[in-house]
């Protein structure tokens, strides 16, 4: 599920209450992007495919029948018998496989995941109260589940992001918030995870809101309390309204470390702010 809002993940979790009656156990990773009233739902989520056991009608007849689907089938087997995919699959963890990307292209697939941010949430307002968050909490006590909450460990250039648009504020504001319904563990910030300096060969991320399998598997670790003692102590911290104040201070004291020793991936996020600036000048001037 690629940038759905919170409105679409509610529904799918609805979903797979309505097909899976033994669910016991939902990890539920949140981006505050999700929170972004401007954010539409995604073109291909449809509410008449869901809660339901069987494809809809609509679905199956342009499935079977689209000249697009035949077309689109055929380029699948022409292809796929010159070059048979290795996986193309989910691994054995859930996880899509980022399958090879090119170590020369990771300044630019950084630079593209930042300007798509700009692109979809330059403009941003929170959904404030998150209704949406509470009625996912509702439901899973409701059908006695289980929820564990993460806050995602894009990296720091998505912060940054963030802070060039001029709403960390609001983003601090939607942890103040989210704490007040559930629970949360924070993977985001500026820790030894998400600080990781941008290079070719980079262990933690493919680009600045995607993380590798290791990442995945350490947040898993902690969130399960399993083999915690392979998890950064940074990494991964259980914030309550309890703590929140001081965790968010602990942020913002780290991120003016973080960018005193890294000026030049402060620079990249700014430059790439000003040129998104300037386009939309351009645009408004004609």
């Amino acid at each position: 599920m690629n940038g759905l809002n919170i409105y679409e993940l509610r529904r799918y979790i609805e979903h797979a209450i309505a097909n899976q009656e033994e669910l016991d156990l939902i990890i539920l990773g949140l981006d505050f992007f999700m929170f972004n009233t401007f954010l539409e739902n995604q073109p291909s989520f449809s509410e008449n495919r869901l809660e339901k056991r069987h494809i809809s009608l609509a679905d199956f007849v342009n499935i079977t029948f689209s000249s697009d689907a035949l077309i689109a089938s055929k380029e699948t087997i022409v292809e796929s018998k010159k070059n048979p995919p290795d996986n193309i699959g989910y691994g054995e963890n859930g996880f899509m496989p980022y399958r090879n990307p090119d170590p020369e292209k990771t300044q630019w697939r950084f630079k593209n995941s930042i300007n798509v941010y700009y692109n979809f949430n330059a403009k941003y307002q929170l959904s404030t109260p998150l209704d949406e968050l509470k009625k996912i909490v509702d439901l899973c006590q409701q059908h006695k589940i289980k929820l564990i909450s993460f806050i995602s460990p894009s990296h720091v250039t998505q912060w940054e992001a963030i802070r060039a648009t001029g709403e960390w504020s609001t983003f601090e504001d939607w942890k103040r918030e989210v704490v007040e319904i559930t629970p949360v563990f924070d993977f985001s910030g500026y820790n030894s995870i998400t600080s990781e300096p941008i290079y070719n060969e980079m262990e933690n991320y493919t680009d600045n809101s995607h993380y590798t399998p290791k990442v995945g598997n350490l947040i898993l670790n902690r969130i399960l309390d399993y083999e915690q003692e392979e998890v950064p102590e940074d990494f991964g911290i259980l914030i309550n309204p309890g703590n929140i104040e001081s965790h968010l201070t602990k942020i913002r004291q780290d991120r003016e470390v973080w960018a005193k020793n890294n000026p030049d991936e402060v620079k990249l996020v700014k430059e790439i702010k000003d040129k998104y600036d300037e386009k939309l000048a351009e645009k408004a001037d004609k």
